[in-house]
């Protein structure tokens, strides 16, 4: 695997991971009624979100303008690691307006 793959491969990873964890962070101040800083969080999440997209496009382009691009098991986890990412921020993003929500009851 060439290392600008490899490279892209961990970037995915780590920026997806981090934002995941912004957004558990997220939920956690928004429990504790931190509306303010649970927002930052989500706007952090959605930060290391473009760098994950920016990884993964830098790939997606490779591979649109024939070069050839290996598939390997760390690829399908990194692709996996992203999606499971936006899922868990799109949910955050909820719990975090209904916490909102409930506070003001």
């Amino acid at each position: 695997m060439e290392n600008s793959n490899l490279e892209s491969i961990m970037s995915l990873i780590m920026y997806g991971g981090e934002a995941k964890s912004n957004a558990f962070e997220a939920i956690q101040k928004a429990k504790k009624g931190l509306f303010e800083e649970a927002r930052e969080k989500l706007k952090a999440a959605d930060e290391a979100l473009v760098l994950a997209h920016k990884s993964q496009t830098e790939m997606l382009t490779q591979e649109a303008q024939g070069e050839k691009i290996e598939f390997s098991l760390l690829m399908v986890h990194a692709q996996d690691h992203l999606m499971t990412s936006l899922t868990f921020i799109d949910l955050a993003k909820e719990v975090v307006d209904i916490h909102e929500r409930l506070s003001k009851i």
